[in-house]
């Protein structure tokens, strides 16, 4: 009797945008039939038990693994693969895609695919030794972006064995209802949603914030995004340091972000580097007007004066103009964002991600 494919995803309990394509991947997967799906988590100090619940309470099958030493985590690993018996495995991320690789291989998974994330990680010679070393078991190595997949070729994985996916996002979050009618509707003020981690660039933001303001521009800047307690800290002494407190607002996670994106006529992702960055292509979805540090992944998600803006990365004074360019050209910025979202609905979609990858399984839907 057949029995449905197993698919077994491995990531980050962090809740990183790897985390939300696994999980999109996940969803989608379970509404195929004739296909079981398994997200198993690395713990991480943000993989609380309510986030877990709220991912069963979507239908998902979860459980959650130990981050204490690799060693641990790849023997619960193999003790979960021992007992699910997955067809197949994709391990998301540096530098999960070594251990969630290197169980799938002590227990025989016929199919195992890594996952890269990010253009740039931190591979020591070590790591990458222990990367390369597991791609004779590996039947692909996806980059979310075509600069991924260039980055790992660099790397010295095999150009035959790399392709890229380009992670989408859930459109339906972004309906046309969700949208003013007419752009001096939303608030002229600036947003950027991300976490507070060592990838991500808020200084050069609220340093571009406090050259506004010496133009004579006063907006309003939401950071959106938990993350690292003490670069949210750093974040806020430069804030008070610039004499910005009445302009900034630090909003934590925001449970409600389409509506506050579709609510703001700006977006900014202010970034040291990128893989395929969800919450541009998020803010597109949502109109904004998008401006974005010139790095690898963001040049492939925002074509410059036509869907958005690019900067010179860490160039405060190159942000600045281009975010005042927009807030006194209404016109411009209208322009930008109407263009952003028909880019996110025509090619940014979940629905044609999980496509890319359906096809990798390449199988009818069921297992002797």
């Amino acid at each position: 009797m057949a029995r449905p494919l197993r698919v077994l995803h491995f990531v980050t309990g962090g809740f990183s945008g790897a985390t939300q394509v696994a999980v999109d991947l996940c969803l989608a997967a379970q509404r195929e039939p004739g296909m079981q799906t398994l997200l198993v988590l690395r713990r991480k100090r943000n993989t609380t038990a309510e986030r877990v619940q709220a991912l069963r309470d979507q239908g998902l099958q979860v459980q959650v693994v130990s981050n204490w030493l690799h060693a641990l985590t790849v023997r619960e690993l193999r003790k979960t693969i021992r007992a699910w018996r997955p067809d197949v495995v994709f391990a998301h991320g540096f530098s999960d895609h070594i251990w969630g690789r290197r169980a799938a291989v002590a227990e025989g998974v016929p199919r195992i695919y890594h996952v890269e994330h990010n253009a740039r990680e931190r591979y020591t010679p070590r790591r990458l030794r222990q990367a390369l070393a597991l791609q004779p078991f590996t039947q692909a190595s996806i980059g979310v972006s075509e600069g991924v997949r260039t980055a790992l070729v660099e790397r010295g994985f095999a150009p035959e064995k790399c392709l890229a996916i380009p992670n989408g996002i859930a459109l339906e979050r972004f309906p046309d209802p969700l949208l003013p009618p007419r752009w001096e509707q939303r608030e002229a003020a600036i947003l950027m949603a991300s976490r507070f981690a060592r990838q991500k660039d808020h200084a050069t933001l609220i340093q571009a914030l406090a050259l506004l303001r010496a133009q004579g521009l006063t907006p309003m800047l939401y950071l959106a995004g938990a993350g690292s307690a003490r670069l949210r800290r750093k974040a806020e002494a430069l804030v008070r340091e610039l004499g910005l407190q009445q302009q900034v607002r630090f909003l934590g996670n925001v449970a409600d972000l389409p509506q506050r994106l579709a609510a703001t006529q700006v977006f900014v992702l202010s970034t040291h580097w990128e893989g395929m960055p969800l919450a541009l292509v998020e803010a597109m979805a949502a109109g904004c007007a998008c401006v974005a540090s010139q790095v690898l992944g963001a040049r492939e998600v925002i074509a410059h004066g036509r869907t958005g803006l690019l900067v010179p990365h860490a160039d405060a004074g190159a942000l600045a103009d281009a975010l005042q360019q927009l807030l006194q050209d209404p016109a411009l910025a209208s322009r930008l964002g109407r263009a952003a979202r028909g880019q996110a609905l025509a090619v940014h979609g979940r629905d044609l991600m999980w496509q890319r990858y359906r096809a990798l399984l390449d199988v009818p839907g069921a297992q002797d």
